[in-house]
């Protein structure tokens, strides 16, 4: 091979570099326009239709603005975008001191994962809990083991989506593929409300 031609030669690695910055920029360009097509055509999430159960929030917050990180100490939203090797749903629940009200949504997530069947593992469970009481934390690795514990990252002051104040009401939060909190749940909706949109949304998915 001539020197040019070495010269020219482009190595897989930045094919793939390239290929995921246009996907990036794809995603950013078009993805609002594309989701906002699937919403006029399907009436999904589409407040006049309120074909929805949860409650919209509107602007879809991103999770980076709640500084939450995982288990492993790393930022949660690291995990959702364009880029994510294995992008998936996750339901988060929220709650300062974690009582009867918030146990009850604990359970709710952990059903209604169970219920998805064959697109359970497509649908990830967090929770961020202020404290918890001393039977909770007994029975937590017998019945929420599945359910990972988020914190607060560093001395870090979350900036909870509109609507949400989790040292007042527990929430559920469903976080989409791209990292965007994107509707959220109460003890007012049930479980077969909560069913129903992630499995209408996880057929409309093409990510996640």
């Amino acid at each position: 091979m001539h020197q040019n031609d070495q010269e020219d030669a482009v190595s897989p690695e930045k094919v793939r570099r390239g290929r995921r910055t246009a996907l990036l920029l794809f995603a950013i360009g078009f993805g609002p326009m594309i989701f906002a097509t699937i919403m006029y055509y399907t009436g999904w999430l589409n407040p006049t239709g309120h074909s929805n159960n949860g409650e919209l929030i509107q602007p879809p917050a991103p999770l980076a603005q709640m500084q939450l990180e995982g288990a492993n100490g790393k930022p949660l939203a690291d995990r959702f975008g364009p880029e994510a090797v294995d992008p998936e749903w996750m339901m988060v629940v929220v709650s300062g001191d974690c009582a009867a009200d918030c146990e009850e949504l604990l359970y709710r997530a952990r059903q209604v994962n169970i219920a998805l069947g064959k697109n359970a593992n497509r649908v990830n469970r967090a929770a961020w809990l202020g404290s918890v009481s001393e039977d909770l934390a007994a029975r937590w690795d017998d019945e929420y083991r599945s359910m990972e514990r988020l914190s607060i990252s560093g001395n870090g002051s979350p900036q909870w989506p509109t609507g949400i104040s989790p040292e007042q009401e527990p929430r559920i939060l469903l976080v989409d593929p791209f990292g965007n909190v994107i509707m959220h749940y109460g003890s007012e909706h049930t479980g077969k409300d909560m069913l129903k949109d992630l499995k209408h949304l996880l057929k409309l998915s093409q990510i996640g």
